[in-house]
């Protein structure tokens, strides 16, 4: 039986036609006489009545109904009387009088119903998944998804890009986190791995000449899970030749404030605001700031030093800092145990402690006022900008523990005041990152981003000199404190890419097992190239509002990279083991 409608195209011009609908019985009314079905699809609900008069097989049929079957009908759309009409629905000025009934499949009493407001365990939501999809919520989320990518797409086409497919079988390389690995069976004891990323590949995509190439691709990375990771997750991935930041920015500035127009009906203005990552670090603590909220933190290091207070003395002796927020009009709000609160998230990134000092009409509260003289507070109150009212909190010890402290103190203090417009939209670029840092466990650099990344003309003399002072040509795109997209100016020059892997302790031998076929290609006339990478999880989970990625995917994993609905990863059988040959070790 053909449908003719969906469940959510009917209206009041449809009225007198004969019409076939198929559907799931969202709910089912026994209104003595009548039987009132509200027939669910993607696209809607239609309310179908079962009259005995009209037809009285089907309303006998009807008396077997429950929710979630699965059903056909076939009849007449009329007018609902005026006080039955619901606004709310496409379809409420309507109804459809039943001829036919088909039942096309009866369904057992499920766990839990989509449909309803329940509190049901996100394990039992993940084992039943084909049900909670059926929801409004997971429905309206995916949808939302779809858009973002299409939108994508006819930006990208329009901009003369053209998606390529990259291998997802590829080769081990050592780019961060841990490969899944997968084994060969027409090569024993070797394995491919699934890409982290088709960096490489679209690298060499530009080496081959295709100038401007994406492609919306799932990347693989064996890590720890959190909120918004997977370990199966999606870019939207690009590259271009012969550009650099003043031609990429735009392009994505164009492409963002595309989806936000197509999603989500939202201009956003462009372009976006430019931030050096040593200047977000300082005012914000953190390479991913969220701007649509003040307290900016300030270096107080000079204003405080000599003062009899030890924490800060100590902390400026072994070459660290002391820094300062200053919650502005917060004297009332905070109270001492709001302080403390603040001072535990402040623990929790490396911190001793947190001091603190109130602001009122004709005094200063606070434990460390007595060790400060009096031109030394007017020295500090006046660097915070200091008023009545206000309350400035502070941070000393190493630049890292300082800037990771407050940064989380900044942002719980302005949850817990309020301070967020949750209607904001502030997107901004982070730029001139450190092109590595150091590892102290591991005795040797990282790089920050990864190896490929290009660092700024002016420092490339630095590599042997000065290797931690190279700023690198990376840019992040943040929104609203999450970082949604990262990129770089790539190496091109195969002399240059030799350094970098050198800086890395990956010497000629390593560098050519496991980058040889870049390093080739880099000899061949690569042109100078970029790209960035966007997570498009991550980003659906914001546009939609969403707690989690996991309410954007259809069918994600657990935090412990486990599905519950089809209970991978299992075990495998001794024959396939075999075929491989591979056994368990059981020690």
């Amino acid at each position: 039986m053909q449908r003719t409608h969906t469940c959510g195209e009917l209206t009041d011009k449809n009225i007198d036609q004969v019409v076939t609908l198929c559907g799931w019985i969202h709910t089912r009314r026994d209104h003595g006489g009548l039987i009132f079905i509200d027939l669910w699809d993607k696209y809607g609900l239609t309310q179908v009545v079962l009259n005995p008069q009209i037809d009285q097989l089907a309303h006998q049929e009807a008396q077997s109904l429950r929710g979630n079957f699965v059903i056909s009908v076939v009849g007449k759309v009329r007018a609902r009387p005026d006080d039955m009409i619901n606004p709310k629905l496409q379809t409420g000025a309507i109804e459809v009088y039943v001829d036919e009934l088909d039942i096309l499949n009866p369904s057992k009493t499920p766990p839990f119903s989509a449909w309803e407001s329940q509190e049901v365990g996100e394990v039992t939501r993940l084992k039943h998944r084909y049900l909670d999809l059926r929801g409004e919520e997971l429905q309206k989320n995916l949808a939302l998804r779809y858009q973002i990518t299409r939108t994508v797409r006819n930006v990208l086409h329009d901009e003369k890009f053209m998606e390529i497919e990259t291998p997802v079988l590829t080769k081990s390389t050592p780019e961060g986190a841990r490969d899944y690995l997968v084994p060969s069976r027409l090569n024993p004891k070797n394995f491919y791995a699934l890409p982290q990323s088709p960096q490489l590949f679209k690298q060499l995509l530009m080496v081959s000449g295709m100038d401007r190439y994406f492609q919306i691709v799932k990347c693989f990375r064996d890590e720890d899970l959190r909120l918004d990771r997977q370990p199966e997750f999606t870019q939207i991935d690009m590259e271009m030749s012969f550009v650099d930041e003043k031609q990429i920015f735009p392009l994505v500035e164009n492409m963002i404030a595309s989806i936000y127009k197509e999603a989500l009906g939202v201009k956003i203005e462009t372009p976006f605001a430019i931030l050096k990552y040593e200047d977000a670090i300082n005012r914000f603590g953190s390479d991913k700031p969220d701007l649509r909220f003040g307290l900016e933190i300030v270096d107080v290091s000079e204003e405080v030093k000599g003062v009899g207070f030890k924490v800060f003395t100590q902390a400026l002796e072994a070459g660290g800092q002391v820094k300062a927020i200053n919650i502005k009009q917060s004297t009332d709000t905070l109270s001492r145990k709001a302080l403390d609160n603040l001072t535990e998230v402040a623990k929790t990134y490396g911190a001793k402690g947190m001091a603190w000092i109130k602001i009122q009409e004709n005094e200063l509260q606070s434990p460390i006022v007595k060790f400060f003289e009096k031109e030394m507070l007017d020295r500090l109150i006046a660097k915070v900008e200091g008023k009545p009212g206000d309350t400035i909190v502070f941070s000393a010890d190493t630049p890292k523990i300082v800037a990771d402290s407050l940064a989380n103190v900044r942002l719980s203090a302005a949850k817990l005041l309020n301070l967020i417009d949750e209607k904001l939209i502030k997107l901004a670029w982070v730029t001139e990152f450190p092109l590595v840092e150091y590892d102290e466990e591991a005795k040797r650099h990282t790089a920050m981003h990864h190896p490929f990344t290009a660092p700024l003309d002016e420092d490339l003399d630095k590599f042997e000199s000065a290797p931690g002072e190279i700023r690198a040509r990376a840019y992040d795109l943040v929104l609203n404190g999450n970082e949604i997209g990262g990129g770089s100016i790539r190496i091109h020059r195969k002399e240059v890419q030799e350094k970098m892997f050198k800086l890395l302790g990956i010497d000629s031998e390593e560098a050519d097992s496991k980058f040889g076929f870049l390093l080739d290609a880099l000899q061949y006339g690569a042109p100078p190239h970029a790209g960035i990478a966007f997570g498009l999880d991550r980003i659906a989970m914001l546009l939609a509002g969403a707690p989690s990625i996991r309410e954007v995917i259809a069918f994600p994993k657990t935090q412990k990279a486990t599905c519950q609905m089809t209970q991978a990863p299992s075990e495998i059988d001794q024959q396939q083991l075999k075929e491989l040959k591979l056994k368990y070790d059981l020690s």
